[in-house]
């Protein structure tokens, strides 16, 4: 009897663990960037990004074709940030060029969630002094909505100085695949080199 019990057991593990590994071996198989993935979004990455049309640094209209051509890291924010932006963009800009010395192009955006100051000549000069192939965009107010809200990001106005006001915005940076779309976030905490290593793995798995 207790051989028979042990047997039974036995036979309940061996099928436990079988259907263990028929699941996760299936959630792997669906998606090619899993091993790559440390941020979780909720829904899904269907859920973050999708068509906008915005103006380019050089006064061009563009959409999310024109500009998610190649591996594509995106930023919101807006030149005026005193300190979170310029050290954000920054970052992104060196991990750029960290994943280039690797053999990997992908091009920095800069989206602007201030239109009102933010125009294509204040765009240009800001991107120049950054990175030869920084990206800037900015828009109408609609646009640049509608671009803010297809990756779920989050930005409004102080109020107060006319001139000299601040905006508060969300602060993630978004990797967006031209065949895959959106693929991963980065937070703030994430150095060049890490973020460079991140990406790379997207790459390598694209």
């Amino acid at each position: 009897m207790t051989r028979l019990i042990a047997m039974l057991a036995g036979v309940a593990i061996v099928g436990l663990l079988a259907m263990t590994y028929f699941v996760t071996a299936g959630q792997k198989s669906d998606d090619q960037f899993a091993q790559c993935r440390q941020g979780q979004v909720a829904g899904g990455t269907s859920e973050i990004g999708g068509p906008f049309t915005l103006v380019s640094e050089t006064g061009e209209t563009v959409t999310d074709q024109d500009v998610i051509d190649e591996p594509t890291l995106i930023y919101f924010g807006y030149t005026f940030c005193p300190d979170v932006c310029p050290i954000d963009i920054v970052r992104n800009a060196v991990a750029v060029d960290i994943l280039e010395e690797k053999g990997h192009r992908v091009k920095p955006v800069f989206i602007s969630v201030d239109p009102k100051r933010d125009t294509p000549e204040v765009m240009a000069d800001f991107t120049e002094g950054v990175h030869p192939r920084l990206l800037g965009l900015t828009g109408s107010d609609e646009q640049v909505k509608a671009a803010s809200q297809a990756y779920r990001t989050y930005y409004k106005a102080q109020e107060g100085d006319d001139e000299f006001y601040l905006v508060d915005h969300s602060t993630f940076s978004y990797l967006t695949l031209p065949d895959a779309g959106f693929v991963e976030f980065f937070r703030r905490d994430a150095d060049a080199e890490t973020m460079a290593d991140r990406v790379a793995c997207f790459l390598h798995a694209s």
